[in-house]
Parts: structure tokens; C-alpha cells; sequence
């Protein structure tokens, strides 16, 4: 249903404060309801994909990954950016996949798609379902990825890892309970969705920024 009387937040002006490797910060300037402009500072991403991985014995696939902002090792579903222009996003997570746990999948489902903090930042992040899984070939693990562990845990326990802590990643959490929840339903996984699907909020703006860069910078090299 649409509301034509609801106010438009219009972005009046908009500059970038600091573009890095993997997010950028810009400040807006936004009109609001009030007639005031309110700042806001936005962090932009290219936006990632997950995978929650199950096996013919309804174990899922975890890693235990160290992550320098928390300073520890966190339990984790395969994940990784989507930092290749044009990649889709299926593409993305079966290169995670192999990456990340030297396996490939058969069936691929939508789990989810997940906005992680949209006070902040535009990142997004779809969470797939692997399934029907073979071994495949793992390109050598460079920085903490040569330092992750990976493990099969039922499905049953993973969840129980989630209630009690000892899961805190968000794109974990969501897509693990996404499953139990898709698994207790009538339809059961039936109802996923197909991994064609629009992805409404998939992020574009720092990827669009990074190829401006780009281009500039050979623009000033000619």
C-alpha cells in the first residue's frame, strides 16, 4: 500500500569523507519531516554473501575464524565480499564455498537476505543454503583464512550455539535460524527461495565509487 502523504527524505547534498579497500563514509544531508536537515554519516559496502552449508547427515559446516575488530575467534558460516563488478551472487557464494571449506553444492537456495545495521551502513548480505555437497579443490588460505578451523556440527547444536552464545555473528545467527524456522514450517525448505530472486537492497554505491576512482586515476595516467 502506498502513502502519498508520508515525507520524502531527500538527500540535499552528499560528500565522501574516507574510501578505502572494502567501505567508504560519506556524509548526507537529509530533509526532514520537521523542515530541519539533519547530517548523517553512512558507511558504504560492497555488500556480501553467506552460506549456510548442510551435509546428507544434517550437520552444518562452521568455521572458527579470527576477527581483528573483536579480537577473537568467532564461529562463522562461509561468507565473502561482493568485490567483483557484475559477479552474481550465487557465483559469489559458490567461490566463497570452495575458498573458505574446499566444497561445492549441487542445490543452492535464497535463506535470507539480511540488512546488518541500517542506522549506518547500506551492507547487505544474502544468506544461501547449500546442499547435496562434493569436495573440490581449495586454492591455498592466505591471512587468517590459513588459520581457520572447519568443523561439522548437527544442525540441533548449532542452533543451541546460537540460544546460548557462543554464535555471535549476525549473518550466522540469521541464517541458521532462518533454516530451523524454513525446516519447521509445513513447507519446510520447499519455501525457500530460488537464488534468481531480486535483491532489493544488494548495495551498489561503493562499488560504483571504486570504479569513478578507477577510472579516474587512469584518466590522469593518459
Amino acid at each position: 500500500m502506498t502513502d502519498t502523504g508520508r515525507h520524502e527524505f531527500e538527500t540535499l547534498d552528499s560528500r565522501a569523507v574516507y574510501s578505502g579497500a572494502i567501505l567508504a563514509l560519506r556524509v548526507d544531508h537529509v530533509a526532514m519531516p520537521d523542515g530541519r536537515t539533519a547530517e548523517r554519516e553512512v558507511v558504504e559496502h560492497h555488500g556480501a554473501v553467506a552460506v549456510v552449508v548442510l551435509d546428507d547427515e544434517d550437520r552444518v559446516v562452521l568455521i572458527h575464524q579470527y576477527r581483528h575488530p573483536v579480537g577473537r575467534r568467532l564461529w562463522e558460516i562461509p561468507a565473502g565480499l561482493l568485490d567483483e563488478p557484475g559477479e552474481d551472487p550465487v557465483d559469489a557464494a559458490g567461490r566463497e564455498l570452495a575458498e573458505e571449506t574446499g566444497l561445492g553444492a549441487r542445490r543452492w537456495s535464497v535463506l535470507v537476505d539480511v540488512v546488518l545495521s541500517p542506522g549506518f551502513t547500506d551492507e547487505s548480505v544474502r544468506v544461501f543454503l547449500a546442499e547435496d555437497l562434493y569436495e573440490v579443490d581449495r586454492p591455498d588460505p592466505e591471512d587468517e583464512e590459513a588459520d581457520l578451523e572447519i568443523e561439522r556440527i548437527p544442525l540441533d547444536e548449532v542452533v543451541s550455539m546460537v540460544l546460548n552464545g557462543s554464535i555471535v555473528n549476525a549473518t550466522a545467527v540469521a541464517g541458521v535460524m532462518a533454516l530451523a524456522a524454513a525446516r519447521s514450517r509445513p513447507g519446510g525448505v520447499g519455501e525457500l527461495r530460488d537464488v534468481t530472486v531480486p535483491w532489493v537492497d544488494r548495495p551498489d554505491r561503493f562499488s560504483a565509487r571504486k570504479r569513478s576512482r578507477a577510472g579516474g586515476d587512469e584518466a590522469a595516467r593518459a
